[in-house]
């Protein structure tokens, strides 16, 4: 059994896993990031959600709304809520000419290429220092209870234990945080279920002006990157379509010819449910190829259309949500709440794709508003010497339907991993460590926060 030891040891390399590891090392913190997957980036890259979704706040309406662009058209202009580790990756990717920067035309979205992201990561990380381990699944916490100092993984060399001064959980479903034996909640309030899977893809051989051709000729059956009702309505009652949403989504990406489906809904099985998984790969499988066929058949542009790629594994909107000092609620999304703890904001809507089948509920932060999440909401309850950060912090089904997008993930991570640096080279306890002093640090590495209160 290998064993290894750090000051802060991030679990997850997604989007928060990624804020983490640059918010624990500009801190000054010897840290590793550990991986499942042999790659960086989370579901973008992993299960190719994309674009990443924005985190500009909203003014007015859209000036032109043009349906043809293929890209959301109801986010009006406004300001970015989300700086510090996002700006950095962000910079990087254009630089590597790897995601369109966010604008009208693009709907205030980033589209970005999930392939460069992976360099992209790498590139980040190496920069800044930290060790990064692939291949390893967390199964095991060590320490004593409320004190966990350390974690087991799984990895085709046996078993790597890496022992740490904090931990961050940024695994997106609280595994480790659910081994350390914190307490955590899933799904509705009334029946536990949550938000459906999904098996996003890209087609290629796309022809953009065939189908921008036919939004035009049929202005109410497409509206910015959703629709074709009518058709579906055809392809279901021809015994062609089984459609489990009740229409079409897809985005335009960085490359002519190629657009991203986001249109296989499993419902009913929980993403920690390793039988339940195998069921919604199962049918998210069938339901993608099933739509690319739907839309070579009966939709304009796609006639030389194929399925280029499905994402490693399917999508993951929502699972266990660790029960922490503070837990965010829908009326802090929509009442724009500011806190005096607060690490990180958040605009985008509360956004509940139907636990049970067709339907989507979307209600949006005030014009030119956002939230705050504060630091608390990052602390599991009676635990010492671990942080959670992304879509597994503290909060309710309909808070985290908005503060699951990756921005805001990826500022949670990158405040937990200031936190965790701050405790592990202090010798103190994470809840102990001033908050103002958490704010200034995320404000040098570049968060957009308020100034600290004196």
């Amino acid at each position: 059994m290998k064993v290894a030891r750090c000051h802060v040891l991030v679990v997850g390399g997604g989007p928060a896993g990624m804020g983490a590891a640059i918010g624990a090392a500009q801190s000054g913190a010897d840290t590793i990031l550990v991986e499942r997957y042999g790659f960086l980036g989370g579901n973008a890259t992993a299960a190719l959600v994309m674009p990443w979704m924005s985190f500009y706040t909203q003014r007015g309406s859209v000036a032109v709304v043009d349906n043809t662009r293929l890209m959301p058209q109801d986010h009006g202009p406004g300001e970015p809520v989300v700086g510090g580790a996002l700006a950095v990756f962000l910079g990087r990717l254009y630089t590597n000419q790897g995601a369109v920067p966010p604008s009208p035309d693009t709907g205030f979205t980033v589209p970005f290429d999930p392939e460069v992201l992976k360099v992209t990561a790498q590139q980040i990380l190496d920069e800044a220092g930290v060790k990064v381990l692939l291949h390893a699944f967390a199964s095991t916490v060590l320490g004593e209870p409320g004190k966990p100092d350390a974690v087991v993984f799984e990895t085709k060399s046996g078993p790597v234990v890496i022992e740490a001064d904090v931990i961050v959980d940024c695994t997106g479903d609280g595994d480790v945080a659910a081994l350390a034996g914190c307490d955590y909640d899933v799904g509705r309030e009334e029946d536990g279920l949550t938000q459906p899977m999904t098996l996003m893809f890209r087609m290629v051989g796309f022809d953009h002006d065939a189908f921008s051709g036919y939004v035009r000729e049929h202005p109410t059956q497409w509206r910015g990157v959703h629709g074709l009702w009518d058709l579906v309505s055809k392809a279901t009652a021809n015994g062609d379509l089984d459609l489990a949403r009740e229409d079409i989504l897809f985005f335009a990406t960085t490359h002519p010819g190629e657009i991203a489906l986001n249109c296989t809904r499993v419902t009913g099985a929980l993403g920690t449910n390793v039988f339940d998984l195998t069921r919604a790969e199962w049918e998210s499988h069938r339901q993608a190829a099933q739509i690319a066929n739907f839309l070579r058949k009966y939709a304009p542009g796609f006639a030389d259309a194929y399925n280029c790629q499905t994402g490693t594994g399917i999508g993951i909107r929502e699972t266990r949500r660790i029960v922490g000092d503070y837990a965010m609620t829908a009326d802090d999304v929509l009442g724009a709440a500011k806190f005096r703890d607060a690490i990180a904001r958040g605009t985008y809507p509360v956004d509940i794709h139907s636990p049970t089948g067709r339907g989507t509920v979307l209600k949006r932060v005030p014009s030119g508003e956002w939230y705050e999440v504060p630091m608390r909401a990052l602390l599991p309850k009676g635990m010492e010497k671990l942080l959670v950060a992304g879509r597994c912090i503290s909060g309710s089904h309909e808070a985290h339907s908005s503060y699951r997008v990756t921005p805001t993930c990826m500022a949670t991570g990158q405040a937990a991993g200031v936190c965790a640096s701050m405790a592990a080279r202090r010798g103190e306890r994470t809840r102990d460590i001033p908050v103002g002093a958490i704010q200034r640090e995320l404000l040098r590495q570049g968060a957009l926060l308020r100034e600290p209160e004196a």
